[in-house]
């Protein structure tokens, strides 16, 4: 009877991981989405393949973040979810034309959901590998903005 309690206590953890990690990877496809309408906006320049660079960095966090709950034994999300498509039609509409707005608006986003919001939402019962993922996402968020900061000066 133990052992089967033991069990049930592993798999409530795994599955407490699991949506934690879900919930990253739906935001971080809503951050390739993002990055997706900042490039249609930027003419052909240095700054849109550096856009492109860092939504290549972005569709990497992903398939970690997939590779992980997959090895968890859970689905990973193919979507940034319902909310998250609404939030993207959002942001498309409202998307400034300026490039300096356009840095601002990634800045914004990248800071606040990429960074602040996914460190609150992960703050939880993480086993040590997803917990060195989460960090290797966080640290990827945060180069970006540092990266988008220096092109704006």
């Amino acid at each position: 009877m133990k052992i089967k309690l033991k069990k049930d206590v592993i798999n409530v953890q795994n599955d407490i991981v699991i949506e934690e990690l879900n919930t990253l990877l739906r935001g971080t496809y809503m951050g390739i989405r993002s990055f997706e309408h900042y490039i249609q906006e930027l003419d052909k320049t240095e700054l849109r393949q550096e856009f492109q660079t860092m939504q290549q960095e972005l569709k990497h966090s992903a398939a970690k973040l997939a590779e992980r709950i997959q090895d968890l034994g859970g689905m990973p999300a193919d979507s940034e979810g319902i909310t998250g498509s609404m939030h993207s039609f959002m942001h498309k509409v409202m998307l400034p034309d300026d490039a300096n707005k356009i840095i601002e608006d990634a800045i914004k986003g990248i800071d606040h959901y990429g960074v602040e919001y996914s460190e609150e939402m992960v703050r939880g019962d993480l086993d040590e590998t997803s917990k060195k993922m989460v960090k290797e996402v966080l640290d990827t968020n945060r180069r970006h903005v540092e990266k988008l900061q220096h092109l704006l000066h």
